[in-house]
């Protein structure tokens, strides 16, 4: 923002000296020298110019000749040379201005990204044998306790151990409405403490915690450039120099041939002015990256602007089921003991999951008797089927129907709804726990949303049919597929998207859906800042699990596409249109041409800026 006020002042400085000298030689000396006329402009010329001449040498020293300061330097020096002195002012004056617009407008998208910096406190209040020390949160180790005030923000991610209070989390998910925070519950660093002072213990150091992991996304959101982007810097280092030759050709050809040199040269001199392709090169980037900006304010965090043009062109949507979907939050609904009673079957199973994290296991586990769990040995988890275990010297295994098929052990079909966790001991059948999962209340909202937009929903899930299919019944998927395996998921993706041809997202939560998130045209991780995998694999991550956000995202990033589309159009018309009326001859249109080009620079800068308003 310094800059922007130093140009404005310039900008100011030499409006007044312009008058000034339009006063002195066109009202008070009209019959004035073209020498002193040339003393009386410069000084407003030079104050806008200086530094654009300045940089325009540093870069022909360095062998970066064609660019928009070369073009204004050249085309300003050559007008001073014959004698058109206010034009060449006008046309530093208006360039100046054009640059002020862009670096407003990109600070004022930049702000919208950097204000997330204040979510990562750089201090907190630790608690040790009862006094309060201050820390800096790089120090803080997992397990330390801290104290959050009121209107203090949530440095480290934790558990909260004492007090309860309310919660802004709007700078973390994009939500408006407080959150409830009591003794037990999940404490999301970033959120602002709102109403009572609360202990946290911290559970994560500050380079894993979640508004760490969002700070970092959003710093390196824009350094991925889309195809648009792309072709537009590939466009201008074509087209600048081919202006440049073309500008040669017309001062110097009609010359030879219909003389009259000093207005050919004039037109050469315009033609280069309107050629400056700035509007273009600052107004597609600033577009996606007010997009980008739109997107956190909303809880979605956009890896980089190249994912924004998949967003906007979505044609299937692929889900996960478990975590995305649904709650992921499992409960055991029925134990059907076949040979043992039902503790003893729950506490068999819960002996041989107790060391996994899989959200099965930990609903086990949370039925079970913890205290008279059963010693295990060679513990082993095949993925997409369950585990195994010795216990007593008997191998027991706890799974899914596939494992039992793979050892060949006679169980009972369950058509009950939900996960069906078989157990067996050396190839005898025990029985099976029913385990059931609630649909996100979002959800059904946010794929309807989608319907509504005319793009399929295509649900994968490694759970079994029934369960699959009344999810799936529920919520209106045009299709779905059950009992698959991590490498299915990733096959028949492939499968859907050669079939439809359509750009195809996959949504995901979890470090098994990392293969398809990287496969997808685009993958987003619901809630995915907890795996790293997710992050790495996603384009965007949406914070608050909710599944509607991705209209909001993709309505970003058609609005985003669209107006960069209208900034190319109407940038690259203006300038034609004028381009062919300076190669005209046409008198006085290099005070056309200053005023087209920045004019034009202001109007595609402030288009941009409408990408932050959704």
């Amino acid at each position: 923002m310094k800059e922007q006020k130093e140009n404005i002042i310039k900008i100011i400085l030499s409006a007044v000296f312009l008058g000034i000298a339009f006063l002195i030689c066109d009202v008070f000396f009209k019959d004035i020298s073209i020498y002193i006329k040339a003393v009386i402009f410069l000084p407003s010329y030079l104050i806008v110019g200086f530094e654009i001449i300045k940089e325009a040498v540093e870069k022909l020293l360095k062998g970066e000749l064609l660019d928009e300061d070369f073009l204004m330097a050249v085309a300003t020096i050559g007008a001073i040379i014959m004698g058109n002195f206010p034009e060449a002012t006008f046309v530093m004056l208006f360039f100046t201005i054009g640059e002020t617009a862009e670096g407003w407008a990109e600070s004022k998208s930049e702000k919208r990204v950097s204000s997330l910096l204040e979510i990562c406190p750089d201090t907190a209040t630790v608690i040790e044998n009862e006094s309060y020390i201050t820390k800096n949160s790089e120090e803080i180790n997992i397990g330390d306790t801290i104290l959050v005030k009121p209107g203090e923000r949530i440095a480290l991610d934790g558990v909260v151990l004492k007090g309860e209070t309310r919660l802004d989390t709007s700078s973390v998910t994009g939500e408006s409405v407080p959150k409830k925070l009591s003794i037990g519950d999940t404490a999301i660093s970033g959120c602002i403490n709102l109403e009572s002072p609360v202990e946290i213990k911290v559970t994560s150091r500050k380079t894993e915690s979640t508004s760490f992991k969002i700070l970092e996304l959003v710093k390196n959101a824009c350094e991925k450039k889309t195809k648009t982007e792309k072709f537009i810097t590939r466009f201008a280092r074509v087209y600048t120099p081919a202006v440049v030759f073309l500008a040669v050709t017309i001062a110097i050809i009609p010359s030879i041939i219909l003389g009259n040199a000093k207005e050919h040269i004039y037109s050469a001199l315009t033609f280069l002015i309107v050629s400056c392709p700035c509007a273009l090169v600052v107004s597609v980037p600033l577009s996606f990256f007010g997009a980008i900006g739109a997107a956190s304010k909303h809880g979605i965090i956009v890896k980089g602007s190249d994912s924004l043009e998949v967003f906007a062109n979505i044609g299937t949507a692929v889900f996960d089921k478990t975590g995305t979907i649904t709650e992921g939050t499992f409960k055991v609904t029925a134990v059907h003991p076949k040979t043992v009673n039902e503790q003893g079957l729950i506490q068999i199973a819960a002996s041989v999951e107790k060391d996994s994290t899989h959200p099965v296991a930990s609903s086990i586990l949370s039925f079970a008797n913890k205290d008279q769990l059963l010693p295990t040995e060679n513990v082993t988890e095949i993925s997409g089927m369950g585990m195994t275990a010795t216990i007593i010297n008997k191998k027991v295994f706890v799974g899914n129907d596939k494992l039992m098929k793979k050892e060949n052990i006679e169980y009972k079909d369950c058509h009950h709804n939900g996960t069906i966790v078989h157990i067996a001991v050396d190839n005898e059948y025990l029985g099976h726990i029913v385990i059931s999962d609630t649909i996100k209340p979002d959800s059904k909202n946010g794929l309807n949303m989608l319907k509504n937009m005319g793009i399929s929903t295509v649900m994968l899930s490694g759970d079994n049919e029934n369960s699959v299919s009344a999810v799936a019944k529920e919520l209106s998927f045009d299709r779905f597929h059950a009992s698959l395996l991590p490498k299915d998921k990733l096959s028949i993706l492939e499968q859907i998207m050669e079939q439809e041809g359509k750009k195809t997202v996959f949504v995901g939560d979890g470090i098994n859906d990392a293969p398809v998130l990287a496969r997808a045209d685009a993958g987003i991780a619901m809630g995915g800042l907890g795996s790293d995998a997710a992050i790495e694999s996603a384009d965007a991550v949406i914070v608050d699990d909710k599944i509607s956000k991705i209209k909001t995202l993709i309505d970003i990033s058609k609005k985003s596409v669209k107006i960069s589309k209208e900034n190319i159009i109407f940038s690259i018309s203006v300038k034609v249109a004028v381009l062919v009326l300076s190669t005209l001859g046409i008198s006085g249109i290099m005070w056309f041409a200053a005023f087209a080009d920045a004019g034009v620079l202001v109007l595609a800068v402030l288009n941009s800026l409408r990408t932050m308003k959704i």
